[in-house]
């Protein structure tokens, strides 16, 4: 897989993705991860990105011509399956989605920064926009290391214990049951019986059952989707 990030703050990211399971996959080949100055792209002499926007609203814009630019370089060596966006108003990213895009061979994340971009990027050279809340921040770097880092260590190969990644919360439409470890007695705290029981089924039981009540506490939501799916 590739992971191609466009970004006016490519300091910001590199420290990140060269950590941690994000560095190991790298190493192992299984994932290219490369991060592009959008300022490499522009024919501006000052190396500026951005420019005020037509109408006299507030803020700056980022322009189009070192985004088409950048894409138009990076097709001409591959081809991609999707060009995100990151936005605010995208639809909300959630592990079905990491699931889907961790299938992908090759895709490009550009981050927004400023007041936004120019609007004929939405609508000519992005293929999906894409946002982790509603919220706003500076820009979208933060977003493309949450969603990289979310899309890689599904791969397979790089977490060292691949059922662990089937576990986690959201995977299958539930939060993760409460997991312990030793001792099993602190301060008096004592981990529940079932998970010292040595009985599989039981604790697959519990799981299950720790798993629907947190959910139903926490993202009661997500029962209700789970019931509209099987409808």
């Amino acid at each position: 897989m590739r992971i191609d990030i466009l970004t006016v703050l490519p300091e910001m990211l590199e420290p990140f993705l060269n950590l941690s399971i994000l560095k190991r996959a790298q190493d192992k080949g299984l994932v290219d991860i490369v991060v592009h100055n959008l300022r490499d792209y522009t024919t501006n002499k000052w190396r500026r990105v951005d420019d005020y926007p037509y109408g006299g609203s507030a803020g700056m814009v980022m322009q189009i011509e070192p985004v088409d630019r950048a894409l138009s370089v990076l097709r001409e060596e591959r081809d991609y399956d999707e060009v995100i966006y990151t936005s605010p108003d995208g639809e909300l990213f959630s592990q079905p989605l990491a699931n889907r895009l961790s299938m992908l061979d090759n895709i490009v994340i550009l981050c927004g920064h400023y007041k936004g971009i120019d609007h004929r990027i939405r609508e000519h050279l992005i293929t999906r926009e894409i946002s982790i809340g509603d919220y706003v921040l500076t820009g979208g770097e933060l977003p493309a290391a949450i969603m990289t880092d979310a899309i890689v260590r599904l791969l397979p190969g790089a977490i060292g214990d691949e059922q662990s990644a089937l576990s986690d919360s959201f995977q299958d439409g539930l939060l993760a049951p409460p997991v312990y470890t030793r001792p099993a007695d602190y301060k008096g705290w004592i981990v529940p019986d079932v998970l010292t029981s040595g009985n599989a089924a039981k604790i697959a039981d519990w799981n299950q059952s720790q798993a629907i009540q947190r959910t139903k506490q926490l993202r009661p939501y997500l029962l209700q989707d789970n019931q509209d799916d099987t409808k």
